[in-house]
């Protein structure tokens, strides 16, 4: 890990221990059925890339949610740990899981056509509709 900002946590229980690098204190917010139903509302997540270590990983499980990525969490809490594109192996990492949570910023959120209408954030962010999205990170 060489690059941007270091980043540690834990799942609830304390059995799975997380380190991760993020390019910067951007929170990204998913509204995709999938991540609401999985977490009972949006997905609040840092962007991690490859940069994640976990300390006791046999304590994990995963989830395939679909072809191209899995979900993590906790074997023991049910803490969720992760959303990974398989392929990539880039990880979107709960941003409730790390220690210094006074220091992020709400950025972006995607899947915004999905969001459902009782709730509204009032900062300004990025929007994206689930094929914006699939077409951004397409891209990259």
């Amino acid at each position: 890990m060489e690059s941007g900002i270091k980043h540690s946590g834990s799942c609830l229980c304390g059995s799975i221990k997380i380190t991760a690098r993020t390019r910067n204190n951007s929170v990204g917010v998913c509204h995709c059925t999938m991540c609401r139903k999985w977490g009972g509302g949006p997905l609040f997540a840092a962007e991690c890339g490859s940069e994640v270590d976990f300390e006791g990983s046999e304590h994990i499980s995963t989830f395939s949610a679909s072809e191209w990525a899995e979900r993590g969490f906790c074997q023991n809490c049910g803490t969720y740990l992760f959303y990974r594109l398989k392929q990539e192996g880039h990880y979107a990492i709960p941003v409730g899981l790390f220690d210094n949570g006074d220091q992020w910023k709400l950025a972006e959120q995607i899947f915004i056509d999905q969001k459902p209408a009782f709730f509204s954030f009032a900062e300004e962010t990025r929007n994206l509709t689930g094929e914006e999205a699939f077409a951004q990170y397409s891209e990259q």
